[in-house]
C-alpha cells in the first residue's frame, strides 16, 4: 500500500511479496495437501484435519498478517496511521478485528466461497487484466519509446515482455479460471450441505466414543 505513494518502489515491494509467497505460503500449502490429499476435497477447513497441538493453535497469528492491508486503510481513514504509539494503533484496529471475528464465527464455511471467488475473480484482477492492460498500453511504437522503464535485455526487451504477458493471460485463463473455477464450483456444491450458521466446530470429525 505504501508503494502506491512511491511508485518507484513498487517493483521491489512486489518482488518481496512474491518471495514471501514462494518461501512461506506455497511450502505450507503443499505440505498440507501432501499430508491429507483427497480429504481436503470435502474438508475446506484444513485446521479441522491438523492434529490438536500448540502449533496449530498458534496459527491464528496469520489472521493479523492477512488483515494488515485492511488495518492500514482503516488507520489512514481515521488519521491514526502516522501515530507513534503502538497501543493506540492496536486499539484503533479493534473496530476492524471484532466484526471480522464475529463474521467468521457466523460463517465458518467461508473457505469454499473464498476458493470460488479467488478462482473466478482474482484470476482476472491479479493476472489477466494487468497483463492485458500492459499489452494494450504499450502496443504502439510511440508508447514503447516513451516508456519510463524499458524491459531489460534478459527479458527479450519488448518482444519477450509481450510473450510473457500473453503466456500469463492464456495460462491463467485456462488453468486458473477454467480448471480452478470448475473445481471450486464442484467443491462448493459438494460441501453446501455442511454449511450452517454459528457451527460449533465446522467440519470437525465426530468425537470418539
Amino acid at each position: 500500500m505504501h508503494a502506491m505513494w512511491k511508485p518507484q518502489r513498487f517493483k521491489a515491494i512486489y518482488l518481496i511479496a512474491t518471495l514471501y509467497v514462494m518461501t512461506l505460503t506455497l511450502p505450507s500449502a503443499a505440505a498440507v495437501y501432501w499430508a491429507f490429499g483427497d480429504m481436503l476435497l470435502n474438508h475446506s477447513n484444513a485446521f479441522s484435519l491438523l492434529p490438536r497441538t500448540t502449533f496449530r493453535d498458534m496459527a491464528f497469528i496469520t489472521f493479523g498478517f492477512a488483515c494488515t492491508p485492511l488495518y492500514f486503510v482503516w488507520e489512514k481513514a481515521i488519521g491514526m496511521h502516522e501515530c507513534k504509539s503502538l497501543c493506540k494503533r492496536a486499539a484503533a484496529r479493534l473496530p476492524v478485528v471484532i466484526p471480522i471475528w464475529f463474521l467468521a464465527i457466523i460463517f465458518p464455511f467461508f473457505g469454499p466461497i473464498n476458493s470460488t471467488v479467488g478462482s473466478l475473480l482474482v484470476s482476472f484482477t491479479v493476472y489477466i487484466i494487468p497483463a492485458l492492460a500492459h499489452i494494450f498500453t504499450f502496443r504502439s511504437a510511440t508508447a514503447r519509446e516513451n516508456a519510463v522503464d524499458q524491459p531489460p535485455k534478459y527479458f527479450g526487451r519488448w518482444v519477450g515482455t509481450f510473450t510473457i504477458n500473453v503466456f500469463i493471460v492464456v495460462w491463467v485463463l485456462i488453468v486458473g479460471f477454467g480448471f480452478g473455477g470448475w473445481a471450486s464450483m464442484v467443491n462448493f456444491i459438494d460441501q453446501i450441505d455442511t454449511f450452517g450458521l454459528f457451527t460449533k466446530c465446522y467440519q470437525c470429525p465426530p468425537p470418539s466414543v
